[in-house]
């Protein structure tokens, strides 16, 4: 390994639906700058110039490498972006068209994989070797990691917490099938529950009635989080029902992966206790071999919304050690 390549900056992309950010983080996972500039979602080629262009002003001399953190699902070799529900890839060769543009190694991964690595290795999972991240943003992503290592899958696209099912022909979900974690435990679930209050006249939604001025479409799901943490009721118990979806959902995961950790990241973490504690009941209710069996501890993301940047800098960083090693063989 290279004095550069353990020393220097690499840089971290975290490519969502709307925004693409940045940030050059050094071999400790200390984020240096960072930048964001809207992702033009529906052009698969300004999306590569976006991202050259938020290279070209991150980098320097000193930048050894570049990691892609993408929503989506991913070919196993990490090459293409085989589909992405919020952006225009389909089968794209995102990685070797960045690497040409930016005239750096440049590594993909999966961005709840990246969130997962990022957390191992600088956050909340350090001391963890076997643990499952949950994300609650917009969708539900998640990752698995076993014995400290990512577990992809055969085709590179395991890990979509999100997608296992939870009530047969339930809620649709925008995968296209129903009944879906992601349709129950989601920030858009929390939203539309919401929404859907405020448009019955439910007498308890008059908070989130004053919130929007009566234009469920004005309401967010920051506004929801915002209430429940402020102690209004439905609030709390839209929240707690995200809770209790996710708990159910992470102890049928645990019958297959059994983690010793479950890290919660993603927007609607920021409501703490209101989202875990439903989320740790439900989850010790519904284990198999409840009352016969360790309980993993269950805790928020330490890096935020960081650690997919700061997990897909640090995979960079070892590809790039590895190319580095080789060429000196």
């Amino acid at each position: 390994m290279s004095e550069r390549a353990t020393t220097g900056t690499t840089i971290g992309l975290d490519v969502g639906g709307t925004k693409i950010a940045a940030a050059v983080v050094d071999h400790d996972g200390r984020v240096l700058r960072r930048e964001h500039v809207p992702t033009p979602a529906s052009n698969p080629d300004a999306i590569v110039a976006a991202l050259a262009g938020l290279v070209s002003r991150l980098g320097s001399d000193d930048t050894a490498a570049v990691g892609v953190a993408c929503a989506g699902y991913l070919d196993a070799e990490r090459e293409s972006i085989r589909f992405a529900p919020n952006l225009a890839w389909r089968d794209f060769p995102l990685r070797a068209l960045l690497a040409q543009a930016c005239g750096r190694t440049v590594v993909m991964e999966n961005d709840a994989d990246a969130a997962a690595y990022g957390e191992l290795l600088h956050g909340a999972a350090q001391d963890a070797d076997n643990m499952v991240l949950v994300t609650l943003g917009t969708g539900v992503g998640g990752a698995v990691v076993t014995e400290r290592s990512l577990r992809r899958g055969a085709f590179g696209i395991g890990g979509e917490l999100g997608h296992i099912r939870v009530e047969r022909n339930g809620r649709p979900c925008p995968c296209g099938l129903r009944g879906c974690l992601e349709a129950y435990a989601s920030g858009n679930a929390l939203l539309a529950q919401a929404r859907a209050a405020v448009t019955a006249g439910d007498p308890r939604a008059t908070a989130l009635g004053v919130r929007c001025g009566q234009d469920v479409d004005r309401l967010t799901g920051p506004d929801v989080t915002a209430l429940a943490q402020d102690g209004d009721p439905l609030c709390v118990d839209l929240v707690a029902e995200v809770g209790r979806w996710l708990g159910e959902g992470l102890a049928s995961i645990a019958a297959v992966v059994d983690p010793g950790l479950v890290v919660v990241g993603g927007g609607l973490s920021a409501a703490g206790d209101l989202v875990l504690e439903p989320l740790r009941t439900a989850y010790e209710a519904n284990l198999t071999g409840q009352g016969h069996r360790p309980l993993p501890d269950v805790v928020p993301a330490r890096l935020v919304n960081d650690a997919g940047m700061i997990g897909a800098a640090a995979l960079a960083r070892e590809a790039q050690c590895r190319t580095q090693a080789g060429g000196r063989g």
